[in-house]
Formats: structure tokens, C-alpha cells, sequence
């Protein structure tokens, strides 16, 4: 901020006659206040500009603005007129220079409020407050970011400085003519790249590296001798995983300041070299975790709440907390509790972990794993999970589980973080959760002794001893009617084999009934639980527990407990809860609510419950021995089926209106949600998207089987989008198979035709075409309308992709006429847009233009905003290849905004790399590698190889153009190994690319 022009500080008026009594001073200020109009505040970063409120006053002539801009960037201080006239005209001024000095002033102070533009000394000067000015707010802010950043606080400080870019507004002192404006121009405009730098510094220090290679890419360009500038770059792409492109950058750096500076990079430059080169692991480590409004956490705080009446287990809180201690000074600290279920393992790991808490100062991670259940968590998902957690952005997680592992390792290496991995299937499943260097530490609880776990400190975790499990009890019930009845009370707990999970259950039953006392739930025990002996072995202690709570439910409890737990996903919302038990909405909530009041149910979140795992399994064991007639729960079952259907379908309506999808849906008896928008229906899609999809592989008996495949085709955007799609694509392909083993035609063409979709969103263009070829097949033996038309679709679109162009070209004459038979008007101008890309790549321009054009028409009199963007892609395209360019990217800006606003990540990357390719055709190279980067950073986690290799391919060609060759190099050889794998065409478009570079 060097050589910046300072503003000073606000003078103070002078003081007016002598004190006035406090109070009339407040009603004096307060009147004064209201009278007084609003300051005039200028702008020099941009445009010179003066305004009053939302007022613009009249700054006159360019050299009127330039006098304006000499007096506001003076700091207060009095300008003369020989120096206004020099700072105006420089050594050629005209004969009436200062006439018109005087005249341009005059014209300002009548323009201006009072005493703001005066006369002294035979000049003038601004008087103003500081605030008053843009340039000082910026300077401000920029010295507010200093001191921030000095104390440690760069989240703050990354915040302010831009703030202060914020100020800029184009150009500064724009259109202002004369040497001093010149000169002062060019000093704010380094000021500003300064800044820029300064906040691109930050952003790596706070691990938002991913986010900023797109901007980094653009100034580089812009700045291509600016040393710092490649600095940055080099190390936001090493950090990123890009190390080849970032030793690149200083390969083509060195030879540019050769050809046109003769000298070589400075020493911090080559010294980044080198540690690239030596992989140093500082390097890759930001200072800390990205900030509160990027899409990081900084330091995650996930652990339950410790119960308040944990109790005993000294032994062990000490034993635990010793081996956590040492994580920071010794190998990775690795305990492994085991034990029934029941026995408390959760709980006292919970408290350890918030006992230990301060000897992990960078945060606490923790996930239910599960593992007691059928479907553990896969460790992908919670590596995934714990990622974002510590301020990974989705678009830098990588698809498979090793290398997630591996950035997780790398993200908590130089950290200090607790793990809490509750519920483990098995060693297995853990492993890759694991930190992996000094500081962090893990802590593990399982059924089963993890004896293969190697260097895990083993605890095996037994029931309480009786004195113990009477400290809990006591603590829960209430010492006062426990103490009159110790004897009861301690056969209380003996009767639930001194488990803690049965002993809080048994505690909780009794302190919610004031009139019962000990002797009369020790009776209950004792009468109605003659299998309580069985809470020494295994599971059925636990199950004898559940007794307990479930014996003493009302009925509409009793049945609401046993079907809920009928239900496969992780949990369950009120709505979905009424459609199981048939019950209004406030009826299910109270039923609700009484079950988490006796712990037999657990509020996730407001409007949500689920079960703990062993309950579920007790729930289940109790429908299938009280419910009756049996029937009942698989009419629970297909209630609860009907309302995501129709859900599903009212929101695939909101998304896509004018498709007549719904016409085509398997009928529903229990109604869904309506939603007052398209924003309301997308929430409950994707909140509702690990249960609904539980659901539907759930729902696999022949009179579901139907039901739940078209399910999975209203619920599509959670496999285009890319959120779900691999859990998507597994549901879907079970059901596939359960529909062939049935023997089902129709439900196994739909179920094929979402497979297709699946493949298509992954890349994997060979099995789409597979799977949409036996679609077809079936649906002509069904009879079935839907794969009739879209199997078809899809086959064309996946033509497009394998430059089957006649082949295409006759798919989509075929669907076009299925869709009009069926009067399905959007799924028309789908295939309409479709043929206009066929038309596109046979080389029929203007075909194209008119198909797309007619696609868009048809979306937008249907109001179907979300095709409507993949209209104004298509249409993008065509006019890319036209030569309109200017068209082509309002276009793809318009389906940009759709995109992003419907949450569809695979198109946004896709709108993105297709401007950069408009950009590229327009020769803005610099502008085409900014977009092209940020279609890379959201196509890593989807999209598949080819899609990658594409825009690789024009980063490589915009990189190029900006003389980049080295990085554009990188980027070629990446995508012509992704193309060779994939055996795709375009391997040898990149090979010629290369073949230049290589003969040089």
C-alpha cells in the first residue's frame, strides 16, 4: 500500500459557547441530527462521482472531474491554481487556464454542499470527512486487514480486503484527463493488484487453494511478468494436487523473463521450485482451515452432548484420557472399546472425548458407523463427510476411497484432532478413517474386539458393578424416593443385568412417574419379564431392556414403535411417519414425542426421529410378534412407499411442468407433499434422499415393485445433480434385478432407463447404450409408453457423445414422434434440442440454431425453467459454432444461472467449460482458462474421465494461448491419458496438440 495517497483524518469543528446540561445536549444532538441533510461522498475508484443520499450531483466537464479528483486525492490540503492547472493540462495549458480553474470550482461549490469545496490562500481544498471518500473507506479496511492478519485472524482479515475491492468500480479516476490523473491512476491500479495479491495470499493460507487457480490463471495473463503472481499459482496448484502444472508455471515464467527481460525468476521462486520438486509436506498444509462463509469448517465441533448423569467408569475415563494425552508427543493414539450393546460403550467414549477436548485444540470429528446394523456406513461416504467437515469444498473430494484417504491423512497432518468413530462393523471399515500422523488420535467403539486393528489400544468394556449402576439410577430417579428403597432399587438393576442402557431406560420410566415408587418397578420386573436372566448374554440383554419401555406403551404406541422401526432409512421425517401409521400429521407427532420421552425413539432434528440401531432391531421383532393381522405391515410398508411416490412426482412436476410423467406413474392411495415452490421441493428432495432411496430398495416384494422403480425415476435429479448418484446407481441396479428375477418387463425397462440416465451423468456412454437398448426392447413387449420415448432420447444423446451422428440422428426422429404421440410437449423439445446438437456435429448450423430455438420455445411457454437451460445450452452451441458469439454466451450465461440455482453441478461444470470454449473461439484466452478451471474444479467428483479429459483439453489450448506452454503441456498429456484408457477418438486431437511442443 505503498506510495497510496492517504486521507487524514476528520477535523474536528471548533467548539461552540460554554456546557449545557447532559440531557438538553442528547435533545440539541438529536434535533440537530434530524435537521442536518446527508454528507456528499465522492468516488475515485471508478468513475469521479460526488452524490447526496441516492442522489447524483453534477460533476460537469472531464477537466471539471479532474479538478474534483486533484483536490479529493489531496488529503484536505490546499491546491493552488498553478497547481490545478498542471495537474488539468501538464505544460501545455491553455491561455485561460485560470479563468477556467475558477470557473470549474465555482460550478462545483454551487453543486456541492456548503463549506465543502473552499477557497484559501489563493486556492481550494476539499473539506470532507475521511468516511466521505471511497479511497479512504479502502484504506481503511486494507489497515484494518493488516492488523488482523498480524494478530492471527486471517479469516478477518481475508473479509476486509474484500471489502475494499468490493470499492472498485472499474477503472479509477475513469475518463478523468491529465498527467496527475494518469499518474495517480496508475498507482491506485497497483494499489488494487496488491490487494488482490495480499487477499489471493489469504485465501491460500486458509485452504481455499481450489478456488483460487481459476482467478490466479486469469491475472497471470493479464500480468504475465508479475514473479508473485506464478508464485501463487504454483502453490494453489500444488496444493490442489496439481504438482506437474505448478513446476510448469515456473518452466514457462523462466523462459518469458528470459525472452523478454533477459534475467532469471527471483529466489523465492526457485526456492518454491525446488520444494515443489522435493515434495515438501509443509508446503502443502495451509496456515488454517478455510473460513466461515467459504464452504470449509474451520475447526469442527462434533461431538454428542456427554449425558449430565454420566456416572462411574473412573477406571476407564482415566485409562482413556492418559492414552489420549499422549497423541501429541507419541505414534498416532488409537483406543478401541468393545462391548455389548447396551453396556455404555458410546457414552464413555463421549465423555473421554469431551474430557479430552483441550489436547485437541483443532477440533473433535465423529460419525455413527453403524456397524451394528444391515448397511454400515461405507468409509467413502464418512471420509466425504469428514472432509467438508474440515474445510474441504466439494469439488476438490475425489471420487475413490484411496484417495480420499489420502487427502484426509494429508488434510489432518499438523493438526490436532480427536476422531470419534462410534458403532464399528469391524476393523475394515475403519482404517481409512484413521489419522495418520502425531497430533490427532482415534477413538473407536464396536461390538466386536478389533484384534486385527494393529498398535489400537484394546478396552474391553464389561457392566456396571452394582455400585455403580446405583449411582446411575439414583442420579436419574432422584436420591429422595430411592433412598427409603435401596433394596428395591438395587433389584431394579440387578434385573437389568447392571447395563447402563436398561438401567436409564428402567430410571427414565420411573422418574416420569411420580406416583409409582421403586417397589412397584421392581414388582413390574419381576412379574413380567421372566427372561430377564437373559440379560447376562449377548443381545438379549438388550432386548430385555426394550421390554421394559415397550411393555409399558399405550397401544397407539405400542403400534407406532413397532412399524416405525419397520422402515429402512437412517431416519424418518413426522410427514413420512403419519403416511407408515395412517395418522394425521399433530396425532403422529404426539405419538412421536412420547416415544423420545421414553428413549425408545430419538429426535434427530426438529421434524425428524430415527431409532439407535438395536432398537430397530427389537421394533421389527416386536411387529412381527404383535402386529396383527401381518398384513399390516406391508400395508405400513406401501403407505409409506406411496407418499415419497407421489412427493416425488409433485416435485418432478415443479421441476419439469408440461411433462407427463405423472400420467405414466404407478397409482398412489396415500397422498404426498405439496410445495409452494420449486426451491421447497428441491430441500425435501435431497434432505429426504438417503431415505427415500431406502425405500426403494426396501420395496422389492411384486406389489411394490412397480411403485418403487418409478420412485427412483421421479427422484432422477439426485443422480444428475451428483448428489447420491453412487448410492442412486446402487439402488437402481438392485432393483433392475429384482425386476428380471420377477419376471416384471415393465418395471424392469424403467428401472433400466434410470440406469441409463446413471450412466450417461458418469460418462460411461458403452453400458448407457446397453442398458437403453434392452429398455427399448422391453418397453415395446409392456407396452410401456415412458422408455418408449426417453430410451430412445437418451440412445441419441449417447450417439452425440460416441459421433454416431446418422445413428443419433434417427434415435431422436424416433423419439420426437413417441413423444407427440404421447402429447408429451417438454419431453418434444427435449429431443428437439437434442437433434439440434446431431444436426450441430453433422455440420447443419443453421438446423441447429432453428431445432434448439424450437426447444426453448416449447420449455418456455410450459414455464419449464430447468430444461429450459439445457435448451439455451443446446442453442449456446450452435451459436458458438456460427460465430455468434456475443449470443452464445448470453445463452450459456442464462442456462448458468438455472443451473446453479437448481443445484444440477454436472450442467453448471458443463455451462462453464462450453463458455470457455466460446471464449476461446473469440481469441479471449485468458478469460476461456478462468472458466475452464472452474468447470474442472466441479467436474473432479462427477461427470466421469471423458467429460474431465474435454475440459482439460481446451485449459490446455487456453493456457496456450496465454503463453502458458509448459502448464498447457500438463494438461494435454492428462487428457490424452484419460482418452487412451477410455480408447476415445479424441486421444489422437491431443496427440497433434502435442506433436508441435514435441518437435520444438
Amino acid at each position: 500500500m505503498d506510495g497510496v495517497p492517504r486521507v487524514p483524518e476528520q477535523r474536528t469543528p471548533a467548539s461552540g459557547p460554554g456546557p449545557r446540561p447532559a440531557g438538553d445536549t442528547r435533545r440539541e444532538d438529536q434535533r440537530q441530527q434530524r435537521q442536518q441533510p446527508e454528507a456528499v461522498r465522492f468516488s475515485v475508484l471508478g468513475p469521479v462521482r460526488a452524490w447526496r443520499g441516492g442522489e447524483s450531483l453534477n460533476t460537469g466537464s472531464p477537466q471539471q472531474r479532474a479538478l474534483l479528483a486533484a483536490l479529493l486525492l489531496r488529503d484536505g490540503r490546499t491546491a493552488t491554481a498553478s497547481e490545478l492547472i498542471d495537474a488539468i493540462w501538464g505544460e501545455d495549458p491553455p491561455s485561460q487556464a485560470l479563468a477556467a480553474v475558477r470557473t470549474y470550482a465555482s460550478r462545483l461549490r454551487k453543486a456541492l454542499d456548503p463549506g465543502v469545496l473552499v477557497s484559501e490562500s489563493g486556492g481550494y481544498a476539499i473539506r470532507a470527512g475521511a468516511d466521505t471518500l471511497d479511497l479512504a473507506v479502502a484504506q481503511e479496511l486494507a489497515a484494518g486487514a493488516e492488523k488482523s492478519r498480524a494478530s492471527g485472524d486471517r479469516c478477518q482479515a481475508r473479509t476486509l480486503i474484500n471489502k475494499a475491492l468490493g470499492l472498485w468500480e472499474g477503472e479509477p479516476l475513469a475518463s478523468v484527463p491529465g498527467p496527475y490523473a494518469e499518474n495517480q491512476r496508475a498507482r491506485l491500479e497497483e494499489w488494487r493488484l496488491q490487494l488482490t495479491e495480499t487477499r489471493l495470499d489469504l485465501d491460500l493460507e486458509v485452504g481455499c487453494h481450489a478456488e483460487a487457480i481459476s482467478e490466479l490463471t486469469a491475472l497471470t495473463a493479464e500480468h504475465p511478468l508479475r514473479e508473485r503472481l506464478r508464485e501463487l499459482l504454483m502453490l494453489a496448484l500444488y496444493r490442489s494436487g496439481r504438482q506437474a502444472e505448478a513446476l510448469a508455471v515456473y518452466a514457462d515464467t523462466r523462459r518469458l523473463l528470459a525472452d523478454e527481460l533477459g534475467v532469471d525468476p527471483r529466489p523465492e521462486l526457485t526456492h518454491l521450485q525446488q520444494r515443489i520438486l522435493e515434495a515438501d509436506a509443509d508446503l502443502a498444509r495451509p496456515v488454517e482451515p478455510a473460513p466461515s462463509g467459504a464452504p470449509a469448517v474451520v475447526r469442527p465441533a462434533q461431538l454428542p452432548a456427554t449425558v449430565p448423569d454420566f456416572t462411574g467408569r473412573a477406571a476407564f475415563v482415566r485409562e482413556l484420557g492418559d492414552r489420549l494425552a499422549t497423541a501429541g508427543t507419541s505414534v498416532m493414539a488409537v483406543s478401541a472399546l468393545a462391548g455389548i450393546g447396551g453396556v455404555g460403550k458410546t457414552t464413555l467414549a463421549v465423555h473421554v472425548a469431551h474430557t479430552a477436548r483441550s489436547h485437541f485444540p483443532d477440533g473433535q470429528l465423529y460419525v455413527d458407523l453403524q456397524g451394528a446394523g444391515s448397511r454400515a456406513a461405507e468409509p467413502e461416504t464418512v471420509l466425504g463427510a469428514f472432509l467438508r467437515a474440515l474445510g474441504t469444498p466439494d469439488t476438490a473430494i475425489p471420487d475413490t476411497l484411496d484417495e480420499r484417504a489420502a487427502l484426509y491423512r494429508s488434510t489432518l497432518a499438523g493438526r490436532r484432532i480427536l476422531v470419534l468413530l462410534d458403532n464399528a462393523r469391524d476393523a475394515s471399515q475403519i482404517r481409512p478413517l484413521l489419522p495418520g500422523t502425531t497430533g490427532s488420535a482415534a477413538l473407536v467403539t464396536s461390538r466386536s474386539r478389533m484384534l486385527d486393528l494393529a498398535g489400537a489400544h484394546l478396552v474391553d468394556l464389561d457392566v456396571m458393578s452394582p455400585e455403580e449402576a446405583l449411582q446411575l439410577f439414583t442420579k436419574i430417579v432422584g436420591a429422595e424416593r430411592v433412598a427409603s428403597e435401596r433394596e428395591a432399587a438395587l433389584d431394579v438393576v440387578g434385573a437389568c443385568g447392571f447395563l447402563p442402557l436398561a438401567i436409564r431406560i428402567a430410571a427414565s420410566r420411573l422418574a416420569a412417574r411420580r406416583t409409582w415408587t421403586v417397589s412397584v418397578l421392581a414388582a413390574k420386573l419381576a412379574d413380567e419379564r421372566r427372561r430377564l436372566d437373559e440379560l447376562q448374554a449377548g443381545d438379549l440383554a438388550v432386548k430385555a431392556t426394550f421390554e421394559l419401555g415397550y411393555g409399558q406403551l399405550e397401544p397407539q404406541q405400542a403400534r407406532a414403535f413397532r412399524l416405525l422401526g419397520l422402515a429402512d432409512g437412517p431416519d424418518i421425517s413426522l410427514a413420512a411417519a403419519a403416511a407408515v401409521l395412517d395418522q394425521p400429521l399433530r396425532a403422529t407427532e404426539d405419538l412421536l414425542e412420547s416415544l423420545v420421552d421414553t428413549s425408545l425413539l430419538e429426535s434427530a432434528a426438529p421434524g425428524r426421529y430415527r431409532y439407535h440401531d438395536l432398537v430397530r432391531l427389537y421394533a421389527r421383532a416386536c411387529a412381527e410378534r404383535d402386529e396383527q393381522p401381518p398384513v399390516e405391515r406391508e400395508l405400513a410398508l406401501s403407505r409409506l412407499l406411496d407418499f415419497y411416490l407421489a412427493t416425488a412426482a409433485a416435485v418432478y412436476a415443479l421441476e419439469r411442468p408440461g411433462d407427463r410423467l405423472a400420467d405414466h406413474l404407478e397409482p398412489t392411495e396415500f397422498p404426498g407433499l405439496t410445495f409452494a415452490d420449486r426451491h421447497a421441493a428441491q430441500d425435501w428432495l435431497y434432505s429426504e434422499a438417503n431415505s427415500l432411496l431406502a425405500c426403494v430398495r426396501q420395496s422389492s416384494e411384486p406389489a411394490m415393485l412397480r411403485r418403487a422403480v418409478d420412485l427412483l425415476w421421479a427422484a432422477k435429479d439426485l443422480a444428475e445433480s451428483g448428489a447420491n448418484a453412487k448410492q442412486y446407481e446402487a439402488v437402481a441396479t438392485a432393483v433392475r434385478q429384482r425386476a428380471r428375477t420377477c419376471g416384471d418387463a415393465r418395471a424392469e425397462g424403467r428401472a433400466l432407463t434410470t440406469l441409463t440416465n446413471v450412466h450417461l451423468v458418469a460418462g460411461r456412454f458403452d453400458q448407457a447404450d446397453q442398458d437403453a437398448r434392452r429398455a427399448m426392447l422391453l418397453a415395446e413387449d409392456a407396452g410401456d409408453p415412458l422408455p418408449s420415448c426417453w430410451a430412445p432420447n437418451d440412445r441419441g444423446i449417447i450417439a452425440i457423445y460416441q459421433n454416431r451422428h446418422a445413428d443419433g440422428e434417427g434415435f431422436l426422429n424416433q423419439a420426437i414422434t413417441n413423444f407427440r404421440l404421447g402429447k408429451n410437449r417438454a419431453g418434444e423439445a427435449s429431443a428437439l434440442c437434442n437433434l439440434s446438437r446431431i444436426r450441430l456435429a453433422m455440420g447443419q448450423t443453421d438446423s441447429a440454431v432453428e431445432l434448439a430455438q424450437q426447444g426453448i420455445d416449447i420449455y418456455d411457454s410450459l414455464g419449464h425453467s430447468l430444461r429450459g437451460a439445457n435448451g439455451r445450452y443446446a442453442l449456446g452451441l450452435a451459436l458458438t459454432r456460427s460465430g455468434q458469439f456475443s449470443d452464445a454466451t448470453d445463452r450459456l450465461l442464462e442456462a448458468l444461472d438455472v443451473f446453479r440455482d437448481s443445484r444440477q453441478r454436472l450442467w453448471e461444470g458443463m455451462t462453464l467449460f462450453r463458455i470457455a470454449e466460446v471464449d476461446l473461439a473469440a481469441r479471449r484466452p485468458a478469460a476461456a482458462a478462468a472458466r475452464a478451471e472452474q468447470a474442472l474444479a466441479i467436474l473432479r467428483g462427477i461427470g466421469g474421465e471423458w467429460r474431465r479429459g474435454n475440459v482439460l483439453t481446451v485449459l490446455g489450448r487456453a493456457l496456450h494461448g496465454i503463453g502458458q506452454i509448459g502448464r498447457a503441456q500438463v494438461c494435454w498429456r492428462e487428457a490424452m491419458a484419460i482418452y487412451e484408457e477410455l480408447g476415445s477418438p479424441e486421444a489422437a486431437e491431443v496427440r497433434s496438440l502435442l506433436a508441435p511442443v514435441a518437435a520444438a
